[in-house]
């Protein structure tokens, strides 16, 4: 087969397409003839500074393809399903950019009639968002339709792809959703993924704006950018709301007003994916998989996720276009399935 590997740390040359025996499943595992492999953040950041436990390294924890073999213990219907994979490469050597992969079978969820390049979309992004979504006092611990009536949302950074994952997932339950960008193009974007109001923090009060909007403020906040948006999420935040903070940009600390985040009883959580509670991921892969199957999850423009296509060979295009911070997803095709 041919895969993507990476030998040693480094900036995107370092990746290098090669060829390899495709792996045997082994027992709870699943061999997956890849469609499409997402491309997020923590692959470049892997590739730059994680260590190397085999010795070598494919990327990609997010995509899709079709079940080829199933190991022991496995269920052998599964064989031809279509699926979409998340977290393949967290501490394994087998990520998603290549012809095949290995996953626990955990890992490979029924894509159904959906897109393989809806399916390379999910994990990160909307795992994450989910997460952002359910942690909050407010917020329940399961989205479906309906979950989020009578609940508002902020989603700082709506143009990317964990916030306009927030925003779609939201939208899907029901939720007012309000959104900050940095232009009109990406406010556009934010419109298209179904955002009730979009605020351009270079041009508007985003203060005044969302208590016009939400005068008790607002239930949970998605947040990209706690070191920037403190200050704005501190005055914004209701009784008991939740500031979810699932990345750094801008600044790897945040200064948090101790009185005022107390009367409210406010709550910061801090979110990553890969080590969240075992139930709550749990309960994000089947949300996340219900949205999708009932049409509340979409990619491409239309869908405010215009999409960054690359084949395999290019994969270390791919990676430079995320670590320039591509508008949208990126994505690479691994076979013609």
């Amino acid at each position: 087969m041919k895969a993507i590997v990476y030998e040693r740390n480094g900036d995107p040359s370092v990746l290098k397409l090669v060829d390899r025996p495709v792996p045997e499943p082994g027992a709870g595992e699943v061999l997956v003839r890849m469609a499409v492999s997402g491309v997020n953040p923590t692959d470049w950041k892997a590739r730059r500074a994680f260590p190397l436990p085999a010795g070598w390294q494919i990327p990609g924890q997010d995509g899709a393809g079709v079940v080829e073999a199933v190991g022991a213990g496995v269920d052998p219907d599964l064989i031809g399903e279509r699926v979409w994979i998340w977290e393949a490469a967290w501490q394994r050597p087998w990520g998603t950019a290549a012809e095949y992969t290995l996953v626990p079978v955990r890992q490979a969820v029924r894509l159904g009639d959906a897109s393989f390049d809806l399916g390379a979309s999910l994990g990160i992004p909307f795992l994450t968002a989910h997460r952002c979504l359910t942690a909050g006092e407010f917020m329940p611990d399961t989205l479906r339709a309906g979950a989020l009536a009578d609940h508002t949302v902020l989603v700082q950074g709506g143009a990317g792809a964990v916030g306009n994952a927030a925003i779609q997932l939201a939208r899907w339950a029901d939720a007012t959703v309000i959104t900050t960008v940095s232009s009109p193009e990406k406010a556009q974007l934010a419109a298209s993924a179904g955002a009730s109001y979009v605020i351009n923090y270079r041009e508007q009060d985003v203060v005044e704006e969302i208590r016009k909007m939400a005068p008790d403020g607002v239930h949970t906040i998605v947040e990209v950018s706690p070191a920037r948006n403190a200050a704005v999420d501190v005055q914004v935040l209701r009784h008991g709301g939740a500031v979810c903070a699932y990345a750094d940009d801008g600044g790897d600390e945040v200064t948090i007003p101790i009185r005022s985040q107390m009367v409210p009883n406010a709550r910061w959580q801090f979110v990553l994916v890969y080590t969240e509670p075992k139930a709550a991921k749990a309960l994000a892969v089947k949300d996340v998989a219900a949205a999708a199957a009932q049409g509340g999850i979409r990619v491409g423009e239309e869908a405010g996720l215009p999409l960054h296509v690359y084949p395999l060979a290019s994969a270390a295009g791919a990676h430079q276009a995320v670590e320039n911070s591509a508008v949208g997803k990126v994505l690479i095709t691994t076979s013609e399935t």
